[in-house]
């Protein structure tokens, strides 16, 4: 029998996986009448592996959407810099496309159109027949391909969304970026578009950063939830690492005992370390 020893032991370091998405010492103030800057966000700082699924939370007014609106290019940070695969963000691009609260539909074109003038724009070189079925795939994809010629004011706020999220996703992006994507909808219809979500992410594992104000949806969605504290200067105070195996059940995530115990850790964050006090 062969003894080992360190000559022929051999040891492989383990791999090294360079950041994917990096928040690097981020502020962020807004000039105001009497001279002095308001600071929204001070020294945030959060690396985001790639495929991982991000839920941002926090009361209103700590910065949640601003810090958003920067991984999508819209604005710029005061201070620190943020970096998709250790390219610096100056400006927006479709490699990180954004799904918002009110769907952002373009009323007068069809569900099948809003999905085609996104597509049509980033890859013109494309044959109109390959921009027209990734635009039927993606719709069939939320479940609306029978719903392709119908104009946003026909949808339900739930069609509406699915739509957008449609539409962002036909762009293959890096990062989805989703601002309470459900916010506006029933409780009933929150969850079905939370299961379809999730059954989407699944199957194509895109990077997600998303604000909710809604504990259990983050726990549901998230691998990590990101609890933010109160504004002005708001910054990351707390990381939940959530540990749910995918792919998610919603009654198992619910029958688990470590749901309820992370649940009380964002609850004793939220409302009584960082209540927002009107």
């Amino acid at each position: 029998m062969q003894t080992l020893n360190s000559k022929n032991l051999e040891i492989t370091p383990p791999s090294v996986q360079e950041p994917f998405l990096t928040i690097e010492n981020v502020s962020k103030s807004y000039p105001t009448q009497d001279g002095e800057p308001y600071l929204v966000l001070k020294d945030v700082n959060l690396t985001v592996r790639e495929g991982e699924f991000i839920c941002v939370i926090g009361h209103s007014g700590c910065g949640k959407s601003t810090l958003l609106n920067m991984l999508a290019g819209f604005n710029q940070p005061t201070e620190g810099e943020i970096r998709l695969q250790q390219n610096r963000i100056t400006k927006p691009g479709p490699d990180r496309m954004v799904v918002f609260q009110n769907y952002s539909l373009l009323p007068w074109k069809t569900a099948f159109e809003n999905i085609y003038l996104g597509i049509n724009s980033v890859w013109r070189k494309k044959p109109k027949a390959e921009k027209e079925a990734i635009a039927r795939d993606h719709l069939n994809m939320v479940g609306l391909g029978e719903a392709a010629d119908k104009k946003p004011k026909a949808l339900s706020g739930g069609m509406k969304q699915r739509v957008s999220i449609a539409r962002a996703l036909a762009l293959r992006p890096q990062v989805l970026i989703l601002d309470e994507p459900f916010g506006a909808l029933d409780p009933i219809t929150r969850e079905e578009l939370q299961d379809e979500l999730l059954k989407i992410w699944t199957e194509h594992r895109t990077t997600v950063l998303m604000i909710t104000h809604d504990i259990d949806e983050a726990l549901l969605l998230a691998d990590r939830v990101v609890m933010m504290t109160n504004g002005p200067a708001a910054t990351i105070g707390e990381i939940l690492e959530v540990p749910f195996a995918r792919p998610r059940n919603r009654v198992q995530v619910i029958e688990d005992p470590r749901y309820y115990d992370l649940r009380a850790q964002a609850m004793e964050f939220l409302y009584r370390r960082y209540a927002h006090l009107d």
